[in-house]
């Protein structure tokens, strides 16, 4: 399978330093585990802070398949999962990573590889990805947790609102109430079968530095959005966001995320922005398109076009902060209705016109898979607020699903649609910026 690679450039040092700290924590899982204790293989969207409390190594499935893309590897182990008679064309991002278990080398992996996890936990978000775990636990000495996925039939509106303090108004009783008792049940399972206790007084420490962490990222967010120009673009805010994010719970993490805050309010205080002449402020809708970081870099010197969002910041920001005297309950709910906040409308819609309002958004790039949970509705909802989308449909993780054309594209729209808007620059004047733009070439 051809590879595709296109570097980018990071400016701020948390970047620099959460990559440091992620290969470092890798090593450190990679000893545990061989030196007998229990791994555990979680989803994204699960509760990692009971892990955390428990003191169970872990590892994200998302994390470990942008790893191996961005490392150019997803092309090997989407190949192992065709060999043994499974689709390599469904679901890429979870199963990119259910080739790690096929591979007959998985020390040759990035990092020295993934190793055999003996738990899996994912929720039953549809039915291509819970078959995927179910083929997990097939495999010898890995057990997997289900958790469910329930839906309601009422949307609450302005639901970003309400999720801090008011979360039992906006998921309702009736999810809180099974996914609560969901992870009872896990922690006694985990109990039962790792050795390990849940001490509820550590649990209410992970939870407090979890808000702790989401505040400084809501403040950063905000931050973002009212800077003139734009202080970082999406390269370096999503590893300065996303890597502490799997480290939920820890003062590490915390701090980053204040680390973060601070390096952002030094460069808005200094004036310094991202591109030299921003002419557009862009939306990147999707998950990060691990293998070419540095398209989101590609528009800046030609276009003056910064991508300045994506979900990665936003949903630190409005998605995780949850206060409570019921820990638990709490936990419950800050996943009960987390596909919901990014993927299905009208909570996801409303949420990302509201993100574009707050940021000045001047164009919107959707990236669409071959699962577009409500892709539809949110690009109508966008463009019916007045933002502009194009839709480029690939896999973030399949690299054969991204066509030679998209940047070109993307140029086209920003020309032809984006630019010429009220209070843009007239096009013609764009080549003035740059006679040459390159591409950007530097450490990932």
């Amino acid at each position: 399978m051809p590879e595709m690679s296109s570097r980018s450039v990071k400016s701020l040092a948390t970047a620099a330093e959460a990559g440091r700290h992620q290969r470092e924590w890798f090593a450190g899982l990679r000893r545990r585990v061989a030196a007998g204790e229990p791994f555990a293989l979680l989803n994204a969207d699960v509760p990692h802070e009971i892990f955390r409390t428990m003191d169970i190594p872990y590892a994200v499935g998302q994390w470990w398949a942008s790893l191996v893309t961005a490392k150019q590897r997803s092309g090997h182990y989407l190949d192992l999962v065709r060999r043994r008679g499974y689709p390599d064309y469904s679901e890429q991002y979870n199963a990119v990573t259910l080739g790690s278990a096929f591979d007959p080398y998985p020390d040759e992996g990035p990092w020295g590889g993934l190793p055999k996890p003996d738990i899996i936990v994912g929720d039953a978000t549809g039915d291509v990805t819970r078959k995927i775990f179910d083929i997990w636990g097939h495999e010898p000495g890995v057990t997997f947790f289900p958790l469910e996925s329930a839906a309601e039939n009422e949307v609450p509106v302005n639901w970003w609102e309400l999720m801090p303090h008011r979360w039992e108004e906006a998921v309702g009783p009736a999810r809180l109430d099974l996914l609560t008792a969901e992870l009872e049940n896990l922690v006694r399972f985990l109990e039962t079968t790792t050795g390990r206790r849940f001490d509820e007084s550590r649990f209410r420490e992970v939870m407090a530095l979890v808000n702790e962490q989401e505040e400084w990222n809501r403040k950063a967010r905000d931050l973002i959005a009212r800077a003139r120009p734009a202080p970082l673009g999406v390269v370096d805010s999503i590893p300065s966001v996303m890597l502490p994010q799997w480290h939920r719970g820890t003062e590490w993490a915390r701090d980053l995320a204040r680390s973060f805050y601070e390096e952002v309010r030094e460069r808005v205080d200094a004036g310094v922005g991202a591109c030299e002449k921003e002419r557009a402020r862009l939306m990147w809708i999707g998950r990060g398109l691990w293998y070419d970081m540095g398209f989101y870099q590609r528009f800046q010197e030609e276009y003056g076009a910064v991508f300045v969002w994506s979900m990665y910041l936003a949903i630190a920001a409005d998605g995780y902060i949850r206060y409570g005297d019921d820990p638990m309950r709490a936990l419950a709910a800050r996943f009960a209705a987390f596909g919901d906040q990014l993927y299905t409308p009208p909570w996801s819609s409303e949420w990302y016109v509201k993100e574009a309002r707050l940021h000045g958004i001047d164009g919107v790039v959707h990236l669409v898979s071959d699962d577009p949970r409500g892709s539809y509705f949110t690009a109508r909802a966008l463009e019916s607020a007045g933002f502009p989308v194009i839709e480029v449909h690939a896999d973030n993780v399949d690299t054969r699903t991204f066509g030679e054309d998209v940047a070109d594209r993307v140029g086209q729209w920003l020309e032809t649609v984006v630019l010429p808007r009220p209070g843009s620059p007239d096009v013609s004047t764009i080549s003035e910026m740059s006679s040459d733009a390159s591409f950007a070439a530097g450490g990932s």
